[in-house]
């Protein structure tokens, strides 16, 4: 097996790739056996640590909170960058997909639960039922978003810019207006209206948050790298070429935007089991301002980008909540600043690589002992 390859390719009758995949493919790294086996063994001392801190009571019960909903915004983040960032599209209504998610999944589990006379302790206590239930729940809440987003998507991703905006923007505003009005126009007890859904079991944990978290970057980042996601750069720098190179522009959006909804969806339900209250006023018009800004502020089509500023535009408010009236100001000072000196983001376009850093690194060490080596013939 070999360690490095080098994966730029010199096909002459290709199109020009674009220039995010260019520059990815050009730097030196491991093999993608290596690199996976690397990236695995991260990940799992990282979520090992933090459930050693949890569980040795190392973090108060608060803490854990803010890093279940960092996590829960780096999915919506990191979903919603795919249509903004790689597609180059604008919807502002990705709120209203986590709330379909997060209602249509908390729905399932509490009468999953009810049914089975499931006590509220089990899904603490993860027991195997319990578990099941829940994962049924993610995929559920996954699948009623992504329908939605394939419903909405097939018109809206005709147009362009602010129409697209004003469309999605809509569609968000619709579902609030369901979910709030769905028991009394039908006599029944399901959404809870405006007072919103109670009584949700507190099946979000760091462990489960975690896992969805690196399914959805896993997901996300191997289709990018793919030839799907060539053909949706080619769509971003310019979608007449694409088109008149044979890449099917609606079938390659559609199925961008149905696959954002879904990771919305499942960021929806682990938010219903995060703060145990759903309410359609949670999943008004500023929440999807407030995901679209951890976008931009990290840098359009920067995985590493929407991680970070997900991370720290979740935690920067409870860092502020002691300044009281002044932490809403110095949090947008924060934000203006950040546009002015970094227009493009934190990051820009550039997306980090483990395995590409350590192929370099490892390229050096190489280097370093081959001169050595001659040296010492010499």
């Amino acid at each position: 097996m070999r360690l490095f390859h080098s994966s730029q390719k010199t096909s002459s009758n290709s199109a020009k790739p674009a220039q995010d995949a260019q520059a990815f493919e050009s730097a030196p790294h491991l093999s993608t056996p290596v690199s996976y086996l690397v990236n695995t063994l991260l990940i799992v001392i990282v979520i090992a640590l933090g459930q050693f801190l949890i569980s040795s009571a190392f973090i108060s019960r608060y803490q854990i909170s803010v890093l279940e909903q960092i996590g829960i915004y780096i999915i919506m983040a990191v979903s919603l960058n795919l249509v903004t960032g790689y597609l180059g599209q604008l919807p502002l209504g990705h709120a209203g997909f986590m709330s379909v998610g997060g209602y249509a999944g908390a729905i399932f589990i509490m009468k999953c639960a009810e049914a089975l006379h499931l006590a509220p302790r089990a899904f603490v206590l993860l027991s195997p039922v319990a578990v099941a239930i829940f994962i049924g729940g993610v995929v559920i809440g996954g699948l009623a978003a992504a329908l939605c987003g394939l419903i909405i998507g097939i018109p809206a991703l005709r147009l362009k810019g602010d129409y697209l905006a004003i469309i999605t923007l809509g569609f968000a505003e619709i579902i609030r207006v369901v979910m709030q009005n769905f028991d009394d126009t039908f006599n029944v007890t399901l959404t809870g209206g405006a007072k919103g859904l109670t009584g949700i079991p507190s099946f979000t944990n760091f462990i489960n948050t975690s896992v969805l978290v690196v399914i959805t970057i896993f997901v996300i980042h191997t289709l990018m790298k793919s030839r799907w996601g060539r053909a949706i750069y080619a769509i971003r720098d310019n979608e007449i070429a694409a088109e008149a190179s044979g890449i099917s522009i609606t079938m390659y959006k559609t199925t961008a935007f149905v696959l954002s909804a879904f990771f919305a969806g499942v960021a929806g339900v682990l938010y219903a089991g995060c703060i145990g209250v759903l309410a359609p006023a949670k999943f008004g018009f500023m929440k999807s301002v407030e995901i679209l800004v951890m976008v931009v502020l990290g840098g359009m089509g920067s995985m590493l980008g929407s991680i970070l500023s997900a991370t720290t535009l979740t935690v920067l408010p409870e860092l502020l909540r002691g300044f009281s009236d002044y932490r809403m100001i110095a949090y947008s000072v924060v934000l203006i600043l950040v546009m002015i000196f970094r227009p493009k983001g934190l990051f820009g376009s550039y997306d980090f690589s483990l395995s590409r850093i350590l192929g370099k690194l490892m390229l050096k060490v190489r280097g370093t002992s081959n001169k050595k080596e001659v040296s010492a013939h010499e």
